[in-house]
């Protein structure tokens, strides 16, 4: 040996021809900069074979435990400095590995035994490792930062090494033991959920201990899960005792709340919305005016009257960000005493509110606006079914008498209709797009079971409240932006070159072009115009939908591509979203002419914290439906259903059920007895021995074949091949005659107005 090991004898001890201690490898490293693994074995003076494959053996453990990095080939080694270290947070997937997830590089992939110290959503320092046979950045954990936390929900289990908690998706890694004498002081059955709180946290020999701090029942499902996920995405659903006495101790408007705003107590305001909403933020009047030009009102709840900067009720608003709703339960952004009282403008009731004043030309273009602090007093609650049956039949006894026994807010919906038509024209001129998508939602039993999963349908009630809406947007925006005020702008930018390129060579599949790089409103729409009548129109117009950038929330504008509006801003929901709060005062501050408070948080500040609790309500609600649907298909395995082919990969084919609208995966060992080859240019798996070709668009009938609740994946096993979309038929299965026209699958829902 010829090299001076301060580690040699322990070495000796180990191995039989040992080689540098890893102190001994770093210390060199760290002397010379970099070096790659010949040039450690040179200055080693290491030329036994054995020996040059241990070092370079031991320089790979090095790396994969982030002593060291390697880079370029041949590998060069350098040592670990605090300029490697980034800060993430852990994405659990529920196969057992998982993500350090960053903002500006690529995430790191954690293997099973790097997850044992952590839970999702965790966060942590990391530095990267290496890079596997499929190109991922291996990373490790240097140090957890902030647990999310510390309280979870799972079931009481037990095995030979004693009892723990069994957590669901995505901790489903991580169980939780628990000492045998607690259990049994308890009297808990094994399968029981359990609230259980953290003791101490796991390392990478030991999992995690706790202490069941509830036992909770298991009769209801559908709340359960709800709990569960409130607790995993670190949502905060109880309000403070300092918040609830702020919200409580306010009262109905007096004259002193009245004194200085604008009186519309007169006018013949109405709110429309769905059926079971709750919470009324927005109301609507228009009007003719001489030379056919129109006159809307946007009445918006005045929640800045009662939500004061720095307050409690605004702190804890901050916190959330946005309302979280889930199927059957929201989560709100304020106490329902303000959100569902007297910051909601119930009918026959006089509200506070905050009004975009807007006149529009009978050309549909905006030509001036004006913002005020008013007062109200809503003339009818309406619903969206409600108005469009009025608008099918204006005679229809089952509209209520509040709409058509009262001229003046008759006169005003016949009015937001025409207006409707204007700006609908305005809307396709500016080529705003338009996605052939389906919303769905739940109807549960009494029971808190599902009953049906049924899609939600769009009228005119509903695209006229969007449009009001939108108009409220961006006058707000517009506003802002000529006062120079210190507001939060709905920010969507243009496609990335990469995903542009993506629709570029997808959309040669219909014969029509799209720019690889900067594609406009135009483009876009164009691809959806053709394609809009086609059996997969829904897929098509979910992968343009995945093409786009998400909409964020900024202080410095730079427009709204999906809208196509130059600016854009959230001015209409301040009950339900933060950023609405934030623009109201500047506008309430700048037509009033006093000084807006000073605010304990950055606009940039700001702009992320409410973007990330959107992201976080928004896969928080999404998880939950996905369980839901899951947990409904568990009763109905082994049972057939008619469904249509909505995506086709290399590995299967994924099926959405006609009535359910709940999706699956047909895997390419159950899809047939054939070969299938996967034709990524034509979307579609052709049977290699038999030719049979399945396809976007394709009818099918599956059989349940299981469900994957930690996945939340349900497995279909293809039954038959029922019709193939005209688009998908092979030689073999051309009809003689004449081509058939084109079927129609055309979906209802195109979203909420309420999303923009």
């Amino acid at each position: 040996m010829s090299w001076n090991d301060p580690n040699a004898s322990s070495e000796a001890q180990k191995y039989d021809n040992p080689i540098p201690s890893r102190e001994l490898i770093l210390s060199t490293i760290s002397e010379k900069g970099e070096a790659t693994h010949q040039q450690l074995a040179k200055a080693f003076e290491i030329t036994d074979p054995d020996q040059f494959d241990a070092l370079g053996n031991r320089l790979k453990a090095m790396a994969r435990d982030g002593q060291v990095n390697r880079e370029g080939r041949p590998y060069r080694y350098r040592p670990v400095t605090q300029q490697d270290v980034v800060t993430g947070t852990v994405s659990a997937h529920p196969k057992g590995f998982g993500f350090v997830v960053l903002e500006d590089m690529p995430d790191l992939f954690l293997h099973e035994k790097q997850m044992r110290w952590v839970f999702n959503g965790d966060t942590v320092e990391a530095v990267a490792t290496s890079t596997d046979n499929r190109g991922r950045t291996e990373g490790r954990i240097v140090d957890v930062v902030e647990r999310q936390q510390n309280q979870f929900i799972g079931t009481l289990a037990k095995d030979e090494e004693g009892y723990c908690v069994e957590l669901g998706s995505p901790n489903n890694h991580q169980p939780i033991t628990l000492a045998d004498d607690h259990v049994a002081a308890l009297n808990i059955k094994q399968g029981a959920p359990v609230k259980v709180d953290v003791i101490d946290w796991p390392n990478q020999h030991e999992f995690a201990t706790g202490k069941i701090t509830e036992v909770l029942s298991d009769d209801n499902d559908r709340e359960l899960i709800i709990e569960t996920t409130l607790l995993n995405y670190d949502i905060p659903y109880e309000f403070s005792e300092a918040t609830i006495k702020q919200a409580n101790d306010y009262k109905e408007p007096s004259d002193k709340d009245t004194k200085g705003r604008t009186d519309l107590r007169d006018l013949p305001l109405v709110t429309i919305d769905g059926e079971d909403a709750r919470d009324f933020d927005d109301a609507v009047f228009a009007e003719k005016r001489p030379g056919g030009n129109y006159r809307v009102l946007v009445a918006i709840a005045d929640v800045s009257h009662y939500v004061t900067p720095n307050s409690p009720l605004d702190i804890e608003a901050y916190e959330r960000g946005t309302s979280v709703y889930f199927p059957h339960r929201v989560i709100p952004m304020l106490p329902e005493v303000l959100s569902n009282g007297l910051c909601s403008l119930n009918p026959n009731v006089d509200r506070l509110c905050m009004v975009a004043d807007i006149k529009v030309s009978r050309a549909g273009k905006v030509t001036g606006y004006d913002f005020y602090p008013a007062v109200m007093n809503s003339q009818a609650r309406l619903t969206y079914n409600q108005v469009n049956d009025y608008f099918a039949d204006p005679k229809d006894e089952t509209v209520p008498k509040t709409l058509t026994d009262n001229k003046a807010v008759k006169k005003s919906v016949d009015t937001l209709h025409q207006l409707y038509d204007l700006l609908l024209k305005k809307r396709e001129e500016r080529h705003a797009m338009e996605f052939e998508t389906v919303e769905t939602y739940i109807k549960f039993n009494e029971k808190g079971g599902i009953a049906a999963i049924l899609p939600r349908t769009r009228g005119d009630a509903h695209k006229l409240i969007e449009e009001c809406m939108l108009l409220a947007n961006t006058c707000a925006a517009n506003f802002a932006l000529e006062s120079e005020l210190p507001v939060l702008y709905r920010n969507h930018d243009k496609p990335d070159s990469e995903k542009s390129l993506r629709v570029h060579e997808y959309a040669k599949n219909f014969g029509l072009s799209f720019p690889e790089d900067s594609p406009t409103q135009a483009d876009y729409q164009r691809i959806i115009e053709a394609t809009k009548d086609r059996p997969d129109a829904i897929s098509i117009h979910s992968m343009l939908l995945r093409s786009m950038m998400q909409a964020n929330y900024a202080p410095d504008n730079i427009g709204h591509f999906g809208l196509a509006y130059d600016e854009y801003s959230h001015f209409t929901s301040p009950i339900r979203r933060y950023p609405d709060l934030m623009l109201h005062r500047a506008i309430k501050a700048k037509v009033t002419n006093t000084q807006q408070p000073a605010m304990d948080f950055s606009l940039d500040g700001a702009g992320t914290q409410t973007s990330d609790t959107e992201r976080r309500a928004e896969k928080a609600s999404r998880y939950v439906e996905s369980w839901l649907k899951c947990h409904y298909m568990k009763d109905h395995v082994g049972e057939d259903f008619d469904g249509v082919v909505t995506s086709v990969t290399n590995f299967g084919l994924f099926v959405t059920l006609t009535d359910l609208y709940i999706d699956g995966l047909v895997h390419i060992s159950n899809v047939g007895d054939d070969f299938f080859v996967y034709d990524e240019k034509q979307q579609q798996l052709i049977g290699k021995d038999k030719g049979t070709l399945f396809g976007l668009g394709d009818s099918v009938r599956v059989k349940v074949a299981g469900v994957n609740m930690d996945l939340l994946q349900i497995d279909f096993d293809l039954k038959a091949k029922l019709k193939s979309s005209q688009m998908n038929q092979s030689k073999k299965e051309q009809p003689k005659k004449a081509p058939a026209k084109k079927t129609s699958n055309r979906g209802n829902g195109k979203g909420n107005h309420k999303k923009n």
